[in-house]
């Protein structure tokens, strides 16, 4: 990455500003100048009256710009105040992030005399405790902060009273999802419990709109946000994109959904365009420092295993370890240390648990097994390299099935290839997927109601409603639908109320919430626990049965299974020869509809992207032949046999939409990537049906949700009746404004 122009530290107006202990500090980093988002950022934060978002590429500096000017504040006032006290609150997605910014900040803030403290749960009571009573800079997960809400209740207030600040790191990470409403809630949360409105610091290196970033970071208000970024600093990117080519009866598609894998449990487990993969990963980057990312935890232990018995067969130590969240926090420390400390030659072959801003150093590289699962994820990995100066560079390894008579409609498009040149492109241009807006996110209303009643020992239901959704994150929330949401939980036993109207927790209630899963937004599958010699190695989703005698790929090794105690969830594993990667589970990324458009004007043209290797060409070339064969160029029906087969390139919400529409109306319909096939129908049924839907619109969207099969896919949807839980599908997973997304 190209260095960031400034002034340097003597002549620097926001070096001047800053706390003498705090440019102590600088100049024994002996830093010749600060960064431009650091200049920047440093008068806003100071001033401490506003809302500051900061994105910049990994290791741009983001973290020192932020706390440069927070800590020169805090230490001021504790030095003439005398005061002590929570000051500073970071929220951070991962506990891993926190352990990692933990030394980095401790080394910035102790010599100004104020204490540093992690709060998760491999942290002692003792030193949770000092935390409580000194306060200074407190580094903590959403979920722990919720846990301190539901169990110190009305402490929290004077715990809150004296902070002066809230930073949220890594963003994006946050921005529509479950957890990300949580937090937004807990934000909301802390400001009522200090009585007054706390400034917010957010730090993403990935953020396509910065106002709709704002307007997540304090909804109702974020237009009063200021933005500060990196966009007018360049960064040169080396990019190439590989095909490959294997037999479709071999492998799923690197971009298919995990669960779907047991449909087929005793196919081969590695194909020879894997093995082709690891081969050329071996050649290219053995004896440095890398990441390797794939989109599947069965990638990640088939990839590392393959390039592990390279480095046997080359009589070579090895150098490719694995990185997932299933591995145990021993492995993944491990890992990354090596990958820091930078004395051996290194690559962690990972997926998306690398991906946020746990430093390991500089890396050369990033390689990319599959279709990146969105833009964002694209940009966010290649931030990993390009530091200090060089260049980012990034492989992309694209796995296409062989083709023959029998092949379907999206084998022969070369769809994977085409979508990564597509977001390629889109990349170029700088743009990110935006967050869905307008979604409930009940089951973590459900979440927030139950916790508020916990932390205050009740609660009124207007007072909830306010609170909650009026004036909290939860917006799009009707009253009509929360009245509903109180009573659904009263009937489920999880609430109650008194003779004066008060909201109380039920025994059901009660139980619920005193368990430690209740403080996370998000359900985690239960799981056997993986063990060898006595020491935990890992987990596994109960997705497949384990039975002795069978034989795994896990944490880059091979194992067989020599006992299975299922009451209390444990695998005994012993090293063996033999061994498959196991099943997993989880779910694709939704594909946005302008990464489908994107993707149309690729197969249009007939340029040849210069960051296509050979074969990619060739699979490119077969993919627009095919493209133009279908008659695409010119229409978007195909008539396949007895089925017709519609091409609409929108997104994936869009065309579940139509899914449903179609379904409603009596179709047999189904959607496979970028196409919807409707069974023994022809095309000018289909299109007709489509034309008057189109005229007609797709009528209410609660309505139409209610033909989904399973709407119960969030922690406390179990909760929730038939008609609030179609009112979150339609919110979340539909985009019913047909003309729109079909014109």
């Amino acid at each position: 990455m190209a260095d960031v122009p400034s002034r340097t530290s003597s002549t620097s107006s926001a070096y001047d500003r800053f706390q003498p202990g705090v440019q102590r500090w600088i100049r024994r980093k002996e830093w010749g100048e600060l960064h431009g988002i650091q200049e920047r950022a440093a008068g806003p934060i100071l001033q401490g009256d506003r809302d500051v978002v900061i994105a910049a590429a990994t290791a741009g500096g983001k973290t020192e710009a932020a706390f440069l000017p927070i800590a020169s504040r805090v230490a001021e006032e504790w030095e003439e105040e005398d005061v002590g006290g929570l000051s500073v609150l970071y929220v951070s997605p991962l506990k891993a992030l926190i352990n990692d910014q933990f030394d980095r900040l401790r080394d910035l803030f102790e010599p100004l005399h104020v204490p540093v403290f992690r709060w998760h749960g491999d942290v002692s009571s003792s030193r949770k405790k000092r935390a409580r009573q000194e306060g200074g800079l407190l580094l903590i997960t959403p979920e722990s902060l919720e846990a301190q809400f539901i169990r110190r209740g009305y402490a929290m207030s004077e715990f809150l009273a004296p902070l002066r600040y809230v930073v949220i790191d890594e963003l994006h990470a946050f921005i529509g999802g479950e957890r990300g409403r949580q937090l937004q809630s807990l934000l909301h949360r802390v400001d009522l419990s200090a009585r007054r409105r706390i400034p917010r610091i957010a730090l993403s290196a990935t953020l396509g709109d910065m106002e709709k970033a704002s307007a997540f970071l304090r909804p109702g208000k974020g237009e009063n946000a200021k933005h500060i970024s990196d966009e007018g600093e360049t960064q040169t990117v080396k990019l190439q994109v590989r095909g490959y080519e294997h037999d479709s009866a071999e492998s799923a598609p690197e971009g298919e959904a995990e669960e779907n894998e047991d449909e087929e449990p005793e196919r081969p487990q590695v194909s020879g365009d894997l093995v082709d993969i690891a081969g050329n990963l071996f050649d290219t980057l053995r004896g440095g420092r890398h990441i390797t990312f794939a989109n599947r935890r069965q990638t990640v232990e088939t990839t590392a295993d393959l390039l592990r018995r390279r480095c046997d067969k080359a009589g070579v130590p090895n150098e490719f370890l694995p990185h997932h969240g299933s591995l145990s926090r021993d492995l993944r420390d491990q890992a990354e240390q090596r990958l820091r400390n930078g004395n051996r030659p290194t690559t962690i072959v990972a997926t998306t648990t690398l991906e946020l801003g746990i430093d390991v150093g500089n890396v050369e590289s990033i390689a990319q097994v599959g279709p990146p699962p969105s833009v964002a994820s694209m940009r966010q990995r290649l931030g990993r390299s390009g530091r200090r100066g060089d260049p980012a560079v990034l492989r992309v390894y694209v796995r296409e099935a062989k083709l023959d008579s029998e092949s379907p409609p999206t084998d022969k498009l070369r769809i994977g290839l085409v979508r990564t040149i597509a977001m390629v492109r889109l990349l170029a241009e700088g743009w990110n997927e935006p967050p869905v807006t307008g979604a409930l996110h009940l089951s973590t209303l459900v979440q927030q109601i139950l916790s508020m009643i916990a932390q205050r020992g009740g609660l009124d239901a207007q007072q909830g409603y306010d609170v909650l959704c009026k004036r909290g994150p939860f917006r799009t929330v009707s009253s009509d639908q929360f009245a509903t949401l109180l009573r659904d939980l009263g009937a489920a036993n999880l609430i109650t109320q008194t003779h004066d109207g008060t909201l109380v927790l039920d025994l059901d209630g009660e139980q619920l919430v005193n368990h430690y899963e209740f403080y996370a937004a998000f359900s985690t599958p239960d799981e056997y626990r993986l063990v060898t010699g006595g020491s935990g190695i890992g987990s596994l989703p109960i997705v497949a049965p384990l039975y002795e005698g069978r034989y795994l790929i896990f944490g880059g090794k091979r194992w067989k299974v020599i006992d299975v105690d299922q009451e209390k969830q444990v695998v005994e594993l012993v090293p063996s020869e033999g061994g498959r990667a196991p099943l997993f589970g989880g779910m694709g990324a939704m594909v946005h509809g302008k990464i489908r458009r994107e993707m149309r004007r690729v197969y249009e043209a007939d340029d040849e992207p210069r960051f296509v290797d050979p074969t990619g060409h060739e699979l490119l070339d077969e993919g627009r032949r095919s493209f133009r064969e279908m008659g695409l160029n010119e229409k978007s029906f195909v008539q396949e046999g007895t089925n017709a087969v519609w091409f609409p390139w929108i997104g994936d919400r869009a065309l579940n939409t139509m899914e449903l529409a179609l379904q409603r109306e009596g179709f047999d319909v189904e959607t496979q990537d970028v196409l919807l096939r409707a069974n023994d129908a022809t095309v000018t049924e289909l299109r007709d049906e489509i034309q008057r839907l189109r005229d007609a619109g797709l009528g209410d969207p609660r309505a139409l949700a209610s033909h989904a099969q399973n709407k119960r896919l969030e922690k406390h949807h179990a909760y929730l009746s038939d008609k609030l839980l179609a009112a979150d599908y339609a919110a979340q997973y539909l985009d019913c404004d047909v003309e729109r997304f079909l014109n």
